[in-house]
């Protein structure tokens, strides 16, 4: 009896230390699905006239859909295999991955494209893209690593100068994703369990670093997008001109819009496809249609947050929670940008806008993401 109940104990003990593995979180995948398709639609709505009036792309009305499947199709592929890949041998691969990362955007300064005044792009994609998931991984390895650092405030700085520097070579040409970055890796390290002190001992010296990036004579052009955030109708032909067709395109749009393809903006919006297609969705669909875009990323957020608070281990659990930080901050950044609320940025709207390395880097996190989802403490 005593040697059948030992068996019993041992065998129950083994059951509980087995890990759990769950299937994916289809909520996500069915989300992320419909933001792309829907981003395809809109893309083509907000696009085609332009397409099929510029000789330069080659007057083919489908010329912006065609490559946006054909990046989402790319992105599709970096989320399965990065949905199969066990996310804990990324641990293996995080440090060497930053490292080249740091060197890419080194790259950037001197080998750079110019594109709408500003170099971001390097040989046909953008590096603080790859960056923003390179800096997530190794900075949550880093920290599983090191877990004493949790305890002092010198430990902390550690943690932080591993954001600050991508950070650092960023803000000289994409100040914007810069502090994305600096959000992204903030919200890390709070979910790590640093003390909230730490971050009020740093939070002057950060705000001070940020205001010298702006007013330094060379890149004065950032005061000039914050005046002409302030009063776009001082210049409302030239800086101002985008924001105030996005602010038409939001008013035209009513409570159920124009109708799908039926956008007048389109024409008079530089790039409708792009950064801005928040209004177009808001003036072809209206309110309820915008409405309907940000309970997506609602949703997707919290299923994030919640495969984050029931990883099996504190790497799944900080990488879910750097990758549910970028989709949420960015979403934010970007529908406030379109509705004027803070300066322009230049930030896509995940999963919608028209973009290359935004979208396929983008899908790729969401396989790690639905990953980090079979291996639960107990998903809902």
């Amino acid at each position: 009896m005593a040697e059948a109940s030992a068996a019993k104990k041992r065998k129950t003990t083994t059951i509980q230390k087995r890990p759990t593995r769950a299937s994916y979180d289809y909520m996500v995948l069915f989300v992320v699905i419909l933001l792309v398709l829907f981003g395809i639609v809109m893309i083509f709505s907000s696009s085609y006239y332009k397409a099929m009036t510029t000789e330069e792309f080659n007057n083919d009305m489908l010329y912006f859909v065609k490559k946006q499947i054909r990046n989402g199709l790319l992105g599709f592929v970096g989320m399965f295999i990065m949905a199969n890949f066990p996310y804990r041998y990324l641990r293996r691969f995080t440090l060497p991955a930053y490292i080249v990362g740091c060197i890419l955007l080194l790259l950037l300064i001197p080998f750079g494209t110019v594109a709408n005044g500003q170099k971001r792009w390097l040989w046909g994609f953008q590096p603080s893209e790859i960056v923003k998931i390179t800096t997530t991984l190794y900075l949550a390895h880093f920290i599983c690593i090191h877990k004493e650092y949790l305890k002092d405030f010198t430990g902390f700085v550690k943690c932080l100068a591993i954001v600050a520097i991508p950070c650092g070579m960023i803000a000289i040409t994409n100040f914007s994703t810069a502090l994305l970055l600096a959000l992204i890796g903030g919200t890390m390290l709070f979910a790590a369990g640093f003390d909230i002190k730490y971050f009020a001992y740093i939070s002057g010296p950060v705000v001070g670093a940020g205001a010298i990036l702006v007013l330094i004579p060379a890149l004065s052009y950032r005061l000039t997008r914050i005046k002409i955030w302030l009063d776009p109708f001082s210049d409302p032909t030239g800086k101002g001109y985008q924001i105030i067709q996005g602010l038409y395109a939001l008013a035209s749009g009513g409570l159920f819009g124009l109708g799908l393809g039926q956008s007048r903006q389109k024409t008079f919006l530089p790039e409708a496809y792009n950064d801005i297609i928040f209004a177009i969705i808001a003036e072809e669909l209206g309110m309820l249609g915008a409405a309907l875009i940000i309970l997506l990323f609602a949703i997707l957020v919290w299923r994030g947050i919640k495969i984050a608070m029931n990883a099996q281990d504190q790497f799944g659990s900080l990488v879910a929670t750097g990758i549910t930080a970028q989709i949420a901050f960015q979403s934010i950044i970007n529908i406030a940008v379109t509705t004027n609320t803070i300066p322009n940025t230049g930030q896509p709207l995940p999963f919608v806008s028209y973009g290359g390395t935004s979208l396929t880097i983008a899908m790729a996190m969401i396989g790690i993401l639905l990953n980090i989802s079979k291996y639960q403490k107990g998903m809902e």
